[in-house]
């Protein structure tokens, strides 16, 4: 999630750093592109948990395989800590970890997560399943905001689900740094990564064979629509996803089916015929590389844990 070359300017109703104000930046930019952080409402998380349960979408289930295995491991690494977890979501894979650490060594567990609503249903689902955890739920953007950490113990930041792929490479460093400094002097981060691998099972990962995907992509349409007053045709614009390899990284774009004008607030926004709108970029790694980037920013990787055919994997660094 890069920064856009946009105006100088914006009118305060729709200043940068929010939704409408990044939504004209980033349609008035060219080539077209928006963060995929506002995939995320309420809607865009349930799909996306869909989307993991999905036959193609390896991620989930690798990275859980992995976890399943060397929870214990990774629990002992760790030790008594709080775990701060931005782009929580539903938590789901963070409840093997927790549950591993149990009450002598879960200090605390902070979910972070731009979805308020979807946040504070899981906090209250995690807070019935293990009565013994204190849940602090913080709902802001994780990119630009991390609540402040006061107290004893040491800080875990727990960062799984290959996000940070999401982030371009200069910006992947400062959300590490970012990350490293919430973790304090004596802290981790826990990331997960997706490993570069065959080309043709990333495509069937980000174009799945139900549409679950499509549907998560246009999402942001609808919410431009719902909390904007836009008035996008769904049906006129294609989900199209695809996996560069120069450049490491899956492109998924909203392709523009004909030509076309789109009015968001005041602004209109044209769109040739096949011109695409960029929601998300996902680099894949090695773990040398990722390790570099974490070394770039203070950050030593000091335990790795990868499944057998290394599609992904669980690094853990120390400041």
């Amino acid at each position: 999630m890069t920064p856009f070359d946009g105006p100088s300017a914006t009118p305060a109703s729709c200043a940068p750093g929010t939704f409408l104000g990044d939504v004209v930046v980033g349609l008035g930019s060219a080539p077209k592109r928006l963060s995929p952080k506002y995939f995320y409402d309420t809607a865009g998380s349930v799909l996306f948990d869909a989307i993991c349960d999905l036959p193609e979408y390896y991620v989930t289930r690798t990275e859980t395989a992995i976890l399943e295995r060397s929870v214990a491991e990774i629990a002992d690494a760790l030790g008594p800590c709080r775990v701060v977890e931005p782009g929580a979501g539903s938590s789901t894979k963070t409840r093997l970890l927790l549950r591993t650490l149990g009450p002598a060594r879960c200090l605390a567990y902070v979910p972070v997560d731009i979805a308020g609503e979807h946040l504070e249903r899981s906090a209250e689902s995690l807070r019935a399943e293990m009565p013994w955890l204190t849940v602090t739920p913080f709902a802001a953007d994780f990119s630009t905001d991390l609540p402040s950490i006061e107290g004893a113990g040491r800080t875990v930041v727990y960062f799984p689900g290959s996000t940070i792929g999401n982030f371009d490479p200069e910006e992947a460093k400062r959300l590490l740094a970012r990350f490293r400094r919430a973790a304090g002097p004596d802290g981790l981060v826990l990331v997960g990564v997706d490993l570069k691998k065959d080309p043709q099972l990333l495509h069937a990962a980000y174009n799945d064979a139900q549409g679950v995907t499509a549907a998560f992509n246009k999402n942001v349409l609808r919410r431009m629509n719902d909390e904007l007053g836009a008035d996008i045709d769904l049906d006129a614009f294609h989900h199209y996803a695809f996996y560069e390899p120069n450049e490491g990284r899956i492109e998924m774009h909203l392709v523009s089916a004909r030509s076309q004008e789109i009015h968001v607030g005041n602004h209109v926004f044209p769109f040739h015929e096949g011109e695409s709108l960029c929601t998300e970029r996902s680099y894949k790694y090695d773990v040398a590389g990722a390790a570099a980037v974490g070394q770039a920013v203070g950050l030593t990787l000091v335990r790795e844990w990868l499944d057998d055919d290394h599609r992904f994997a669980v690094l853990l660094f120390r400041a």
